[in-house]
């Protein structure tokens, strides 16, 4: 029997970090995914998580493990297949490292990924924008932070781990105002700023102050902001947004609302896919198609430029109610 301690230790310490150079996110996730599994196979087979070994953990164990995340704790078919996809990583690195469990990993590699249903993106209209940006006191220094944030993550078109890891030094303002976006994949990528978004980070540098921590936006105590800092700022300025603007009270605003909300704003300024692509770091146009279905502007270009077949008008004459109880009068009589 093979322990699996070392080889899960291995896996998150050497294979994530440094061969894939997988970022702090990815590696948070993997390990709390195989957390999940442990507690989940510790409870089934009744051991302890530290005497768990490689060939307990086989393909009808992981598919009641995925039945689990959905049944008991409510996982939605997404986040199943988050978890499935960081077991099926970690088995195709054991299988290096174990050639004798073999035919157990190709079992594990062959469970399918669940169809997971494809929702239309939700975005805010430019007046719900516009309210959410005004909803911080810019005669505040946490409001003049906040409004600066808000703008930044909508403007760049930002994931929050992207706004939240932004630093000092990423920000430039010559020759043009731009900042510098470690993204995805270690993907990096520089967008350049408005003109509301560079006084907004003027007025945050005139009162951010000499603080050690290097990113560019930080909590009350001068330390980095984290993401649920940044979702608990976003959450209450979308309370007070609501108050002027009625139509925010029916949506569900996240970080990534903002994110589809740049996209969907260069989408229709641009009418290329391809720059909305590049503007939000995708690796693959496919992942930015999504936009094109919830874009109602494309569907309007559509109808004008059909060409529909010409139809013979009708004419309906409503009949008179008068002779109609009279013809039903005679026909009663027959």
């Amino acid at each position: 029997m093979t322990p699996i301690a070392p080889h899960i230790t291995a896996f998150l310490r050497e294979r994530l970090p440094v061969e894939r150079m997988a970022s702090p996110n990815t590696c948070a996730a993997y390990a709390y995914a195989f957390q999940l599994l442990f507690e989940f196979a510790s409870k089934k087979l009744k051991v302890v998580p530290s005497d768990l070994r490689l060939e307990q953990l086989d393909a009808p164990l992981i598919l009641d493990f995925l039945a689990y995340l959905e049944n008991e704790r409510g996982c939605c078919p997404s986040s199943r297949n988050a978890r499935l996809t960081a077991i099926k990583s970690f088995f195709a690195y054991v299988q290096y490292r174990v050639p004798s469990c073999l035919e157990q990993v190709r079992c594990v590699l062959a469970i399918p990924i669940k169809k997971a249903q494809s929702r239309l993106v939700s975005y805010l209209s430019i007046e719900e924008m516009k309210s959410l940006l005004n909803a911080p006191d810019p005669n505040t220094r946490d409001g003049i932070r906040d409004r600066g944030m808000l703008q930044m993550a909508f403007d760049a078109g930002l994931r929050v781990s992207e706004l939240v890891h932004l630093r000092l030094d990423d920000l430039t303002f010559q020759p043009t105002p731009r900042i510098l976006v470690r993204g995805k994949g270690r993907r990096e990528r520089q967008l350049p700023l408005c003109k509301e978004t560079t006084r907004a980070m003027r007025a945050w540098l005139a009162v951010r102050g000499e603080a050690l921590a290097p990113e560019l936006f930080l909590n009350a105590r001068g330390l980095s902001l984290t993401r649920s800092g940044f979702e608990h700022i976003l959450t209450k300025h979308a309370a007070k947004a609501a108050q002027q603007c009625l139509s925010i009270r029916k949506k569900k605003i996240s970080p990534h609302v903002l994110r589809h909300t740049c996209a969907m704003n260069v989408l229709q300024a641009t009418k290329d896919l391809r720059k909305v692509s590049l503007w939000l770091g995708h690796a693959q146009m496919q992942t930015t198609e999504v936009y094109l279905r919830a874009d109602p502007t494309e569907k309007l270009e559509t109808i004008e430029s059909m060409t529909h077949p010409h139809l013979r008008r009708g004419h309906f004459r409503p009949v008179d109610q008068l002779l109609a109880s009279l013809k039903d009068h005679k026909n009663m009589r027959r």
